[in-house]
């Protein structure tokens, strides 16, 4: 298929293109920055421009994984991210439509279903999310934005029957975190993947299964992100003493985190459950806490990529 994939230069897409063109796609890169995988330069904001790729590409298929992200609200105003995050996406699959494309895969994320009660970690118990998880609050303007495309895309579905696939990824960024300095930046990616992250290479399959599987599925919703050791009852014990219950997963964790000079997490607010994109999307990650171990005990990298001097190529 002819694909148009957007944030070409991004983290996603320096590692998404190649994958495409492996499986056979002619793909065209659309982004702000240059890379290696972009042949076009411009925003997804500028409607004609959209319109001209369609047409002079011949594109067949979209996956809309360029956005402003929630590192981005101390550099861009609110409007730009409206502009951006869900404007962009509304032309995007008007010319989907316009083109008569076969389907539409976007790149969403776990923030959105983050309020801000569950960000303070107020209950007792970790929140257990999963897509059921309502009423959606997002407590800032990228979520705020990204979930309102995710209903474009819903809406556009519904209007004109283009198959949509949205994927609610966690997080797979390589820098450090931009709130929290501890843990160190691989010992933090190392304990997310028990509960809230995936790698870039898990991220970039799960764009392939999502863009072949579109027709079939019509519209769907789905949370990726590594599959967790957890289970819903162990929630309150997660919040209270979560060492104790990855020592019941995982007897040697503790033990080759001390040898690495790691923390396990004292508490866990949060576990997203990826069960759905596995039963009804048919793709569950291929790396979780378990490799993090292996890597430890062996001496092998780190399966979760980090790198502190990242910067996005936009910047």
């Amino acid at each position: 298929m002819r694909v148009l994939l957007t944030g070409s230069s991004g983290w996603l897409g320096r590692f998404l293109a190649p994958r495409l063109r492996g499986a056979g796609h002619m793909v065209t890169g659309l982004d702000i920055a240059p890379g290696a995988d972009t042949d076009v330069i411009g925003s997804v904001a500028d409607r004609a421009l959209i319109d001209r790729v369609f047409g002079a590409h011949g594109i067949e298929a979209v996956i809309h994984a360029g956005a402003l992200h929630k590192p981005d609200i101390v550099r861009y105003p609110r409007q730009t991210f409206i502009d951006v995050n869900t404007s962009g996406t509304l032309g995007l699959l008007e010319a989907a439509v316009a083109a008569k494309a076969s389907r539409f895969v976007f790149t969403s994320t776990t923030s959105l279903m983050i309020s801000q009660s569950i960000r303070a970690g107020a209950s007792d118990e970790a929140a257990w999310i999963d897509e059921t998880l309502a009423p959606l609050e997002p407590r800032n303007i990228y979520g705020v934005t990204k979930l309102a495309a995710e209903q474009i895309c819903r809406l556009i579905h519904a209007e004109h029957g283009l198959p949509v696939v949205i994927l609610r990824t966690s997080r797979f960024f390589p820098e450090d975190d931009d709130t929290h300095a501890q843990p160190s930046g691989e010992n933090m990616k190392a304990n997310e993947l028990l509960h809230r992250r995936l790698t870039v290479h898990d991220a970039a399959a799960a764009h392939l299964v999502a863009l072949e599987r579109a027709p079939a599925l019509g519209f769907g919703t789905f949370i990726v992100s590594a599959a967790t050791p957890f289970a819903r009852d162990e929630t309150a014990e997660l919040k209270r003493d979560a060492p104790a219950v990855i020592a019941r997963h995982f007897p040697d964790a503790a033990a080759l985190y001390a040898t690495a000079g790691w923390t396990l997490p004292a508490s866990i607010d949060r576990v997203y459950d990826a069960a759905l994109a596995e039963h009804v999307l048919g793709f569950r990650c291929t790396t979780g806490f378990g490799d993090v171990l292996a890597a430890l005990r062996d001496g092998r990298p780190l399966p979760a990529a980090h790198d502190p001097t990242y910067v996005s190529p936009k910047e």
